[in-house]
């Protein structure tokens, strides 16, 4: 529900009763909504940091070692549809804890994707001042398919649908070589 309407759209008792519970017993697990709001995300987030944390360990990380970290991505987001969608959403509303919350989570994981990104670039064409730039595109690429799913069904119309075997096989296709095009190496020759 945090998903489609956000934290102010959703009230204890709306989610109380999609989870067929009543409202007093989920006080019994959190202390309010904004609690139950954070370990929501929390929970969320961690596989997310942690699948791109275990994967680039090496600085910088074989192309393959991304690839495959693209491919967890892709997995875990299909089978967990909401999150995409809810850490927009997060990222939207990041005021007070939800902003601390965010930070503690994707702060970490953007720094060392920044340094990463840092060491691979200069290898791939890219000016360093816009590795801040292409490390968040690179976030984009990756979550947008996610959270923008209804629309580019809407759009495409493809059959099947864009959340099929195929459809996840094409996305991860794309970014495993939109990835290789944004990061591969360029045999010494600068982006212009």
């Amino acid at each position: 529900m945090f998903a489609l309407r956000g934290f102010d759209g959703v009230a204890l008792r709306d989610l109380a009763r999609e989870m067929e519970l009543t409202a007093p017993s989920l006080y019994n697990h959190f202390s309010s909504k904004q609690a139950l709001y954070e370990a929501v995300l929390e929970r969320g987030l961690k596989p997310i940091a942690d699948v791109i944390v275990a994967s680039w360990r090496s600085d910088p990380p074989p192309l393959e070692d991304i690839q495959a970290t693209v491919g967890k991505l892709v997995v875990h987001l299909a089978e967990h549809p909401h999150l995409a969608p809810l850490l927009q959403r997060a990222i939207l509303e990041q005021d007070g804890s939800f902003g601390e919350l965010l930070a503690r989570w994707l702060a970490p994981v953007y720094r060392q994707g920044s340094a990463i990104l840092r060491e691979m670039a200069g290898e791939a064409g890219w000016d360093e001042e816009l590795v801040p730039l292409l490390t968040f595109g690179m976030f984009g690429l990756v979550f947008s398919y996610f959270t923008n799913v209804a629309g580019l069904a809407k759009l495409t119309g493809w059959k099947g649908g864009v959340m099929s075997a195929k459809g996840l096989a094409n996305q991860r296709r794309f970014l495993e070589e939109a990835l290789y095009r944004l990061i591969g190496p360029r045999d010494g020759k600068k982006k212009s």
